[in-house]
């Protein structure tokens, strides 16, 4: 089963976090690495693969790919994905 949601990626923080919402349900994602040449979106995988208890290759982004608000994929995705995710946007930045 695949598992899709909207992510607003903060580029160049002190370092990964994962956990809030931004707008009506977008997962914020802090991620250390530069928006360059890709890097925000590889560490962007691997902190929602962490988050998830998936493998790096089981997160893809679907849309957004240049910008900060993206679409990622869980393929396949962990039985408790939704309620994972739920608990992720109810954190505090």
């Amino acid at each position: 089963m695949d598992f899709r949601f909207a992510v607003r990626v903060k580029p160049g923080a002190r370092k990964d976090r994962v956990g809030g919402r931004w707008g009506e349900n977008a997962l914020i994602v802090a991620v250390a690495a530069p928006a360059v040449e890709g890097k925000a979106n590889e560490q962007l995988r691997a902190v929602l693969a962490k988050a998830f208890g998936v493998r790096k290759a089981d997160v893809s982004l679907v849309a957004g790919d240049r910008g900060r608000d993206k679409v990622v994929e869980l393929s396949p995705a962990p039985t408790d994905a939704a309620e994972r995710l739920n608990k992720l946007l109810a954190e505090s930045t």
